[in-house]
């Protein structure tokens, strides 16, 4: 009995053990994960340039016509609606006394050499009104250099209605209905021509051929030293006067006056006065301003004797 019982102890402490268990494997280790592109942040747009601020107003320097100026040409140049940019120029061009002494008057027919961005020709095409017209003529050259826009522009606007823009060269300045023409006015830029190597003998004969007998041909440049005949026509943009009354009468016109409006003896005459490059000095050139008439007319008034340039 004691055996048994001995021997059930025995097998009952053998059934309690309980066996060590087999050794686990180590869990590897997760593979590193794979990597990812990620795009680039695209750099910032770059900030829109700063809006230019607008140009500078023009300074228009006062400027009131003389008091015998005909009241269409006074009426003209304080039209209501003319460009800043043009009034700008009045006090150094004085436009209204320039057309009266040329004796434009309403109605004429008038031819314009050389008439670049218009700003003589909206004035004359003003004072002409409805019933003239003015021929404005330009060479392609001209225009495409630096006149065909700011001329474009200005042909759309109302006053321009009576002006007939030509784009043809100076030896043959006006079309086959440009005749009788009571005046051809060119300003300030006679000089022009003789670098350009214009043939003036033929283009002041093709003038005298358009205007009517008595019909003025009116001339203003920027005056070149005495003597200096047209030695400064490119470099200074300068011209001697008394080389353009020589080649002018040699086509067969008279001078019939000349005036001192734009005299200016202070001026040495040895700076450039084309208009870029005069910069502040623009205005005040010398200039001389000479009315020549076509023969077989009436021959205008005498005008006051012109003062003397300094020489």
């Amino acid at each position: 009995m004691k055996h048994l019982l001995l021997a059930s102890l025995l097998l009952f402490a053998g059934c309690g053990k309980k066996d060590n268990p087999p050794p686990v494997a180590p869990t590897p280790p997760a593979p590193a994960p794979e990597p990812v592109a990620v795009a680039p942040t695209p750099p910032p747009e770059p900030a829109p340039p700063p809006t230019p601020p607008p140009p500078p107003a023009p300074v228009i320097a006062p400027y009131t016509p003389a008091a015998d100026v005909p009241e269409a040409i006074t009426a003209a140049v304080a039209a209501a609606d003319r460009d800043d940019k043009d009034r700008a120029l009045d006090a150094g061009r004085k436009p209204a006394e320039m057309l009266a002494f040329f004796k434009v008057a309403p109605g004429q027919k008038l031819g314009e050499l050389f008439a670049g961005p218009g700003y003589s020709t909206e004035l004359m095409a003003r004072v002409v009104g409805d019933n003239g017209k003015v021929y404005a003529q330009n060479t392609k050259e001209i225009l495409d250099r630096f006149a065909r826009k700011p001329l474009e522009e200005r042909m759309a606007r109302p006053a321009m209605k009576n002006v007939v823009s030509v784009e043809q060269p100076a030896e043959t300045p006006f079309p086959p209905e440009a005749k009788n023409l009571d005046a051809v006015i060119c300003v300030l830029n006679y000089h022009d021509f003789v670098w350009l190597k214009v043939d003036r003998a033929k283009m002041n004969k093709a003038v005298l051929a358009a205007l009517k007998p008595g019909g003025v041909y009116g001339i203003i440049d920027h005056s070149a030293k005495q003597g200096t005949g047209l030695n400064d026509v490119e470099t200074l943009h300068r011209i001697d006067e008394d080389a353009v009354k020589k080649e002018i009468l040699a086509a067969g016109f008279k001078l019939d006056t000349e005036s001192d409006l734009l005299r200016n003896p202070e001026d040495p005459r040895d700076w450039n006065a084309s208009p870029r490059a005069a910069a502040e000095k623009r205005g005040t050139s010398d200039r001389f301003t000479l009315r020549f008439v076509k023969p077989g007319g009436k021959a205008g008034k005498a005008a006051k004797p012109a003062k003397p340039a300094k020489k």
